[in-house]
């Protein structure tokens, strides 16, 4: 399985019930194994009733071939963030990698960073800041990524930068805004529990000040896609089903075709992607004031979905084999399919949001999309420029925020951290 194979640490599990602890399961670290990969897998101590792992506030585990996060059953809450790196000094910037990856081990196991919050010196700030203390660790993932921006000289990494980790072209209709976008790192935090994954991302912005500061951060909320086949596909703000054909968590076959980069493809000096992915983010403002004025059925036309069940025109269920040629030629779900984009195929993760107004008594709502690819020439780039040509659901939607981010593989076990094979 994608996941299963990560390593599941002695994360608190035979001791009691806190958020230092992983609910006291002892002996559990297959199954959470199993649940990285699928998410359904029920989880808990002998004799107890099996609980979905979404629903459990349980520890994913954080080693592993891949990281966590990707194909992971999507969590509920996001808080994503993208770095500018400010040291110029490459030693610097290999020892916060090293001290970001032993906090991100720490508070995926649902312990606080270094001593804690509390019970040091009083004259010192304490080494965790506090917020997430007694709460479960909730499925927290921390995942990294490197933008091109890394790549430009001054740590030594020009020709280190794998071919695949392009610059996106300029689409038909966007609307971007420097300041959230790029970014020489970024951190994904994905958890059930919102303040665990602020907590996660507060903390590494901490421990990384002078050396890094946030460029960018989007909060996100209510998933609108999911890697687990036997779930309900979630609905955007638009109130549609999207992404029905998502690649499972469980999809060994797709995840090795479609997501991790294989050695074939990371040749030479760039073989430390083997095993990662590619990560593109965007954040696309959606004008629901203009869209709740549209009717129900040009709605259904506009996606190719009927609203109440989300199955493709002519279907019955939202899982349904879509028939194309029955949709408008302009349909999103026409436009975005693998058939009409040479089979290009990508692992969704995005998540709704709403920041305040835009000034002009409008929400200030969207989807922040979340993609992971194999490759973002034979995944991202061909299905956006074929949406971004002509999806009508582009007089409802634009594309303000973007970046590109190089993932690498999982933290294999705790002698490693993140990026060493980069800067190896």
């Amino acid at each position: 399985m994608s996941e299963a194979n990560e390593t599941a640490e002695a994360a608190g599990a035979s001791t009691p019930t806190s958020r230092r602890t992983v609910l006291g399961w002892g002996g559990a670290g297959l199954a959470l194994g199993a649940a990285a990969a699928g998410g359904a897998v029920a989880l808990g101590r002998p004799g107890d009733t099996p609980v979905p792992a979404s629903d459990s506030g349980s520890a994913v585990p954080f080693h592993g071939a891949h990281q966590a996060g990707i194909a992971t059953a999507v969590q509920d809450r996001l808080h994503f963030a993208a770095f500018d790196v400010k040291t110029t000094d490459r030693a610097e910037l290999v020892q916060l990698l090293k001290d970001w990856t032993r906090a991100a081990e720490r508070m995926t196991a649902g312990h606080e960073v270094g001593e804690g919050a509390y019970g040091g010196l009083p004259e010192a700030p304490p080494d965790d800041t506090g917020e997430a203390l007694g709460l479960k660790p909730s499925r927290l993932t921390l995942t990294i990524g490197f933008g091109p921006s890394l790549f430009d000289g001054r740590f030594g990494l020009a020709d280190r930068r794998p071919g695949a980790l392009v610059d996106l072209p300029k689409f038909p209709g966007d609307n971007l805004d420097p300041a959230r976008s790029g970014g020489d790192l970024c951190v994904q935090a994905c958890a059930d529990d919102p303040q665990v994954a602020v907590h996660a991302i507060r903390n590494l912005a901490r421990i990384g000040f002078g050396k890094v500061a946030v460029r960018w951060s989007q909060l996100g909320f209510g998933k609108t896609s999911s890697t687990t086949p036997d779930a309900q596909t979630p609905r955007n703000l638009f109130g549609f089903k999207d992404g029905t054909r998502n690649i499972a968590g469980t999809d060994t076959a797709g995840l090795d075709k479609h997501v991790w980069v294989p050695a074939k493809d990371a040749p030479g000096r760039a073989a430390w992607m083997t095993g990662g992915s590619y990560l593109v983010a965007r954040r696309i403002r959606m004008n629901v004031e203009t869209w709740d004025r549209t009717p129900l059925a040009e709605q259904e036309d506009i996606f190719g979905r009927d609203k109440r069940e989300g199955a493709p025109v002519g279907k019955a269920k939202e899982h349904d084999e879509p028939f194309l040629k029955a949709m408008k030629p302009e349909a999103h779900v026409r436009l975005a399919h693998p058939d009409s984009n040479s089979g290009a195929t990508i692992l969704r993760r995005g998540y709704s949001f709403t920041d305040g107004t835009d000034g002009l008594g409008r929400l200030e709502a969207g989807l922040f999309f979340l993609a992971y690819q194999r490759d973002v020439r034979t995944g991202f780039v061909p299905v956006q420029t074929s949406l971004a040509r002509a999806d009508v659901l582009n007089e409802y939607i634009q594309h303000v925020g973007s970046a590109l981010f190089a993932v690498p593989p999982g933290v294999r076990d705790t002698d490693d951290w993140w990026g060493r094979a980069l800067f190896s």
